[in-house]
């Protein structure tokens, strides 16, 4: 059994060694003592992370949304455009996403969570092994597609930003006021098609601002680069200075 987090020797792949202590992404995250809750071993991996994604200098940035929002879509173009990015991506199954944000020609890496609604700090410590350890500024975790799930979780990120496309209906935040209250940054997506889907732009802002008064709105179209700019830059600046911060 693995001594940093229980898990057994047999999930260790092709015997590496790595600094997190071994390999084991495919969910079923336990804790090692069965009177330790899940959130609380969660909390234990995210303040290992905060630590080792200080110590490497990175800026660690979680995207929640529903599915379909455009998450992919979304990190896929500004690993294009930004420098140094690597990225961490989640899904029950396959390793879709992970092939599609490779063909920015940055890394990335593919969490199977084998069932698992989340991400946890626990899988994001041992995939980002696979990442090298030097090069990369900016790591974007794509996380499983749910409002609820996530919204518990502690990654050991920086910031958190939640997507709302304008095709799911302005009041996603009233519905899901948890996910929304944590974030740093709201990015209305795919705003090529708000005439389409009837978009009634000051409700949603209204709506986001009242389940997340603090947080910074991008409205943007990843499609045609409208008001991509604006949140590259933010990506770019906010958070220097505040990196390991914690949620």
């Amino acid at each position: 059994m693995c001594e940093e987090c229980g898990c057994s020797e047999a999930n260790r792949p092709h015997g590496h060694d790595h600094p997190h202590g071994h390999e084991h992404r495919q969910g079923g995250h336990e804790p090692r003592d069965v009177g330790e809750s899940a959130l609380a071993f969660n909390r234990r991996f995210a303040d290992r992370n905060r630590g080792f994604f200080a110590g490497r200098g990175w800026s660690v940035t979680n995207f929640l949304s529903s599915p379909g929002s455009g998450k992919t879509t979304l990190l896929a173009e500004l690993m294009r455009r930004m420098e140094k990015c690597a990225a961490v991506t989640g899904d029950l199954a396959t390793d879709n996403d992970a092939r599609r944000l490779r063909e920015s020609g940055a890394p990335a890496v593919q969490i199977g969570t084998a069932g698992a609604c989340h991400l946890d700090a626990h899988a994001v410590a041992h995939a980002v092994e696979e990442l090298p350890a030097a090069g990369i500024r900016h790591l974007f975790v794509e996380n499983v597609g749910n409002l609820v799930c996530p919204a518990g979780f502690d990654l050991g990120e920086n910031r958190r930003v939640v997507l709302l496309s304008v095709t799911e209906g302005e009041d996603k935040p009233e519905k899901y006021p948890v996910v929304f209250a944590k974030a740093d940054a709201v990015v209305v997506s795919k705003t090529d098609l708000a005439a389409a889907a009837d978009y009634d732009r000051e409700k949603a802002l209204a709506a986001i601002r009242a389940a997340a008064p603090k947080a910074e709105v991008f409205p943007l179209s990843a499609k045609t680069g409208e008001g991509l700019d604006a949140f590259q830059r933010w990506l770019e600046t906010a958070g220097d200075g505040q990196i390991a911060k914690g949620m």
